[in-house]
């Protein structure tokens, strides 16, 4: 009788294959450290510059890191990145925007 086989997924952290992926998880960790440093400085209003380009690279690099992304648990970790980017790129532009106070 056939038994069906179930994937051993305790092994690493980023792959579920058992395979290395280290562009994904390049990308991985800088989508989530923007994300994170992104919506953190944007809680301070006069942090916009910060937080909104922070954010904005780290859209662009969570959307291609999705593009790329191999194993579930990547893509994970990259939705919880890029929702932080969005979220401190929107409120950074709210607060004044990428050239706020620069450009006159």
């Amino acid at each position: 009788m056939a038994q069906a086989l179930r994937p051993n997924t305790a092994g690493g952290l980023f792959a579920t294959d058992g395979k290395p992926h280290p562009l994904q998880d390049t990308l991985l960790a800088v989508t989530l450290v923007l994300g994170i440093t992104s919506f953190v400085t944007a809680m301070f209003q006069q942090l916009h510059l910060l937080s909104s380009w922070t954010g904005l690279v780290g859209i662009l690099t969570g959307a291609y890191g999705q593009w790329v992304s191999q194993t579930t648990r990547a893509r994970f970790g990259l939705i919880v990145g890029l929702g932080a980017s969005a979220v401190g790129f929107f409120l950074g532009m709210a607060h004044g925007g990428l050239f706020g106070g620069l450009l006159d």
